[in-house]
C-alpha cells in the first residue's frame, strides 16, 4: 500500500527556535492555508484548539537502527514509538495549537513546536472526553 500527501498549507512563524513539544510552547504564527480550502475553514474559531497534522519535511530519512532512540531530554534509550522524535518510519507529526484567530485562509495560533515552511497534512478539532 502506498500513499501521497499533498499539503494543504504551510506554518509561519519568525520563531528561530521552537520547543520540542506543543505543550510547553507559547510561541506564535500562522497556519497559511491553501486559498482554496478556505471554506473549510468556516468553524475555526478563536480559542478552540485543533489538532495539527504534519510532515516533519526536514527530518532525515528512517533507518531501523532509529527504532531506539534516546531523546535529548531523557536520561535512557527510548522506542521511537513511545516518543516524540521527527526520526519516525512515516515523519509525520502532530501538534494540538490554540486558536487565536482566523481570517479567510489564515488562522493565527499558539503553541508552535513546527518550524518556518512546515507542511500542514490535515486539521482536526481537539474534542474533550465529556
Amino acid at each position: 500500500m502506498h500513499f501521497t500527501m499533498k499539503p494543504i498549507g504551510y506554518v509561519k512563524t519568525d520563531a528561530t527556535e521552537v520547543p520540542r513539544h506543543w505543550s510547553r510552547s507559547e510561541v506564535e504564527g500562522e497556519l497559511m492555508i491553501d486559498e482554496k480550502y478556505s471554506s473549510g475553514l468556516k468553524d475555526i474559531e478563536a480559542g478552540q484548539k485543533i489538532i495539527v497534522i504534519f510532515a516533519f519535511h526536514e527530518s532525515e530519512s528512517f533507518t531501523p537502527d532509529l527504532l531506539i532512540q534516546k531523546p535529548p531530554h531523557k536520561d535512557s534509550e527510548k522506542g521511537v514509538f513511545s516518543i516524540c522524535s521527527p526520526k519516525r518510519p512515516n515523519p509525520i507529526g502532530l501538534s494540538v495549537v490554540t486558536v487565536l484567530s482566523r481570517k479567510e485562509h489564515v488562522i493565527r495560533i499558539k503553541n508552535i513546536d513546527m518550524i518556518d515552511g512546515t507542511p500542514i497534512l490535515d486539521i482536526k478539532p481537539l474534542i474533550e472526553p465529556k
